[in-house]
Order: C-alpha cells, then sequence, then structure tokens
C-alpha cells in the first residue's frame, strides 16, 4: 500500500501548485488526495471537491459563499478536517499538506487540527514566518516558508520550496509513529506527563527520574500555552495515563491572557480529570507573570518585583488577590475530577525565582492560594503543605512517590470505582 497523501488547497487560486505537489508526490511513489477547500470556481481534478467538503459540514456551497468570509472559512475547514478524520479512521491516511496564503492557510489548520497527533502535517505558507501560534495551536503542524507568493504557479524561487516540501510530507509520512502511541487497550497507562519550566526543571528532572526508575515511560511538557494544551489533548486521546503537573503557569495565562504562556485552549488541568487519570498536582510557576521583554510589561504590572529571565522573557510577581483567584480555579477543576488526585505545596518557593534569597519570593502571598485550596477542595483530595522549595530533591522525589502510589491504588481499585 503507498503512502497516501491528503493536498489540501483553494483550487480556484492555487491549482497550479497544486498540480505540481501532485506530480512530485506521485513521482515519490506516494498517493496524492486532493481536497478543494476553495469557494470559486475551478477546473482542477480534486478527488473531494469544494462542494462535498461543505457537505460535511452540514452545507451546501452555494450556502457557504453567502456567509461572511471568516464563517465561509470555518465551515470549509470544518468539512475538509471531518473528511481527514474519517480517512485516518479508516487507515487510508498517512499525512497532510496544503499550500495557501493567510486565509487558505486558517481553512487548512482548522483541518488539520482535528486530527489526532500523528499523522504528518506541512503546511507551505505565505505567512509562515510570522506569528503562527493561532495556527498551530497544540497540534503537530510543521509551517514552512514559500519565500515568494503562491500565486500564478510555481516560479523560480516557489518551485524549489515546492519539490521539497512534496518531498518533506512523503518521507513524514512513510515514518510509522512510535513510543507515545499507546494501543486502545492499554490507554497509555504506563506514560506519564511531567510539566515543566526552566525555574522548576531541577525537580523535573529528579521526579522524571524516580518516575523512569519505577517503569514509567516519562513525557516533559513546558508549560508555555500551547505544550499545555497538546498535554491536555494526548491525555484525551489515551497515549497518557498519569500526569505529574508540576507546573501549572498556564492556570495564570488562562486568567490573564495578556501573559505570554496563555493557554491556545481553556482547560488546563481538566483532561486527567475527564478521563480519570491519576494525577499530582504542585503550584510550580503561579509566583508570576511571563511577559516579554521588560518593555512589554503592561503599566499595571511595572511596580511589581520583576526577574529579567532572559532578553525576551520577564517574570513579574503575582498578588494575593491573584492567588486567591487561580486557587478557586484549581479547586473548581479538581473537585471536578473523576480519578484519584493529590496536591503537593512546597512551602518555600513555587520556582528557583520564587525562593528564599530570590527576588520573587513573597510566602505570604503565596498563603492566599493555599487557604483557600484548604477550605474549598474536596474532602477525598490530600493537600500536603511540605516545608521544601519545589526544587529541593526531597520534594520532587516525594512528588513523583506520590504519583505512583495514586496510579498503583487506581490499578487495584474496582472498576468504575470513584474517588
Amino acid at each position: 500500500m503507498p503512502t497516501r497523501v491528503a493536498v489540501l488547497a483553494t483550487l480556484d487560486t492555487k491549482g497550479e501548485e497544486v498540480s505540481f505537489l501532485v506530480a512530485e508526490i506521485t513521482a515519490a511513489g506516494a498517493e496524492a488526495r486532493v481536497v478543494d477547500v476553495g469557494l470559486g470556481e475551478t477546473d482542477v481534478a480534486a478527488e473531494v471537491t469544494a462542494d462535498e467538503v461543505a457537505a460535511s459540514a452540514g452545507r451546501s456551497l452555494v450556502d457557504v459563499r453567502r456567509l461572511p468570509r471568516d464563517e465561509a472559512m470555518a465551515a470549509m475547514g470544518d468539512g475538509a478536517g471531518r473528511r481527514l478524520v474519517e480517512w485516518h479512521a479508516r487507515s487510508e491516511l498517512d499525512g497532510v499538506i496544503a499550500v495557501g496564503g493567510n486565509q487558505g492557510t486558517a481553512i487548512a489548520a482548522m483541518a488539520m487540527r482535528q486530527l489526532p497527533f500523528g499523522p504528518a502535517k506541512l503546511i507551505v505558507s505565505t505567512v509562515a514566518s510570522g506569528n503562527v501560534r493561532a495556527y498551530v495551536g497544540d497540534s503537530d503542524i510543521a509551517m514552512q516558508f514559500s519565500v515568494a507568493d503562491l500565486l500564478g504557479g510555481p516560479n523560480a524561487v516557489t518551485v524549489d520550496v515546492l519539490r521539497k516540501a512534496a518531498a518533506a510530507i512523503v518521507a513524514m509520512s512513510g515514518v510509522a509513529m512510535s513510543g507515545v502511541a499507546a494501543s486502545p487497550d492499554e490507554g497509555g497507562r504506563d506514560t506519564v506527563a511531567v510539566t515543566a519550566f526552566g525555574n522548576t526543571e531541577p525537580a523535573v528532572v529528579v521526579a522524571m527520574s524516580e518516575l523512569r526508575a519505577g517503569g514509567f515511560e516519562v513525557i516533559p511538557f513546558h508549560a508555555s500555552g500551547a505544550c499545555g494544551s497538546a498535554m491536555e489533548r494526548l491525555v484525551d486521546e489515551g497515549r497518557i495515563g498519569a500526569v505529574l503537573d508540576l507546573t501549572v503557569h498556564e492556570l495564570l495565562g488562562e486568567l490573564h491572557p495578556q501573559d505570554i504562556y496563555a493557554p491556545v485552549r481553556a482547560g488546563r488541568l481538566t483532561a486527567a480529570g475527564r478521563r480519570g487519570a491519576p494525577q499530582v498536582v504542585v503550584p510550580g510557576g503561579l509566583e508570576y507573570f511571563c511577559f516579554g521583554g521588560p518593555d512589554t510589561i503592561p503599566p499595571a504590572y511595572r511596580d511589581r518585583p520583576t526577574h529579567i529571565h532572559n532578553p525576551y522573557n520577564t517574570n513579574v510577581r503575582t498578588t494575593h488577590a491573584e492567588l486567591e483567584q487561580v486557587a478557586h480555579l484549581m479547586a473548581d477543576r479538581l473537585n471536578a475530577a473523576l480519578g484519584p488526585v493529590a496536591v503537593l505545596v512546597p512551602s518555600l518557593g513555587w520556582s528557583y525565582v520564587g525562593s528564599p534569597g530570590q527576588v520573587l519570593h513573597d510566602p505570604e502571598a503565596n498563603s492566599a492560594l493555599v487557604k483557600v485550596l484548604e477550605e474549598r477542595l474536596e474532602p477525598h483530595i490530600p493537600l500536603r503543605v511540605v516545608e521544601a522549595t519545589i526544587n529541593d530533591e526531597e520534594f520532587a522525589r516525594a512528588a513523583a512517590t506520590t504519583l505512583t502510589d495514586l496510579v498503583r491504588r487506581a490499578r487495584r481499585a474496582p472498576q468504575g470505582h470513584q474517588p
């Protein structure tokens, strides 16, 4: 069976580029499956026409053309994504490539984000050298800058870009997944996610070592907004069976979106609860907001203690009231969990820069979070306050051991047991 690659584009504007990609993909021994996501007329052949894409979204193409531009794009992205998901479910899809400008990139990204982690995803785009976070989200989409515009067919610049892109998607699509792909029966139960920051890395390193020694596959995720959301998605997909959430900074970003590490999807600290997966939660990285360089700090935050992490990242201290707010969010989400949960709080500091002697150390402000959790957490959720910093080795080992114990108890519990 040849490698099967879907080719997404607005054929009314990118027909010649698509024809070139199809020829290159076919010459490489793969099968190209063209999906038209355009709204205009075209004579370029497609396996899935724009009418069929619209129908997959529950609309007619005529109706979609009458919609405002953003709604029309969303409909085509939804319809194309549904077709990709169907092909993937039938093991008829190994990868996807798209070419486009701003609108074509948006439609293709909407479609690709519906696929799970694994199938190769590549977008050749005129906007790929800018901020592509909104397009990629928490998916494993690769972006390639087209350099010149994708208009009027391949030219002296884009022909080389497109040729390499075709070779890349065929090669990527032919690589079998390994490691994190769990079988449906196992549900990733021996795979543990650990969340990290540079300021919590010593704790993460020790905890990962402990968990690996206990026989777990361990995957670290940087709490940078996209990674935390990706972790939640992988838990929902059943690829991760337990979570050691040492760094929950993205909760702050969800409440205060000006933080540069705001999650790309709302709902941090919810997937493990939905799945009933064991989780240990630590307030790592909650002492501060993350902004860009010092000149990007919003005026309202500029009189607070600040740590310049690097020229492009500054940490600004959170207040008593802000930590009360995030504690209520934590309690709401953990109380709703269907599986075992434990909360560990290192009383001396939740990061390197929040530890004694460092500029963001403020135990009085931190106490606000502990007080709310003590009042709000359900009785079955243990809250343990440890006299240590998060990066003290004994605390990291205790966090890993606590998760290991939760996992073992969950495995011994009768099926359907609630915490």
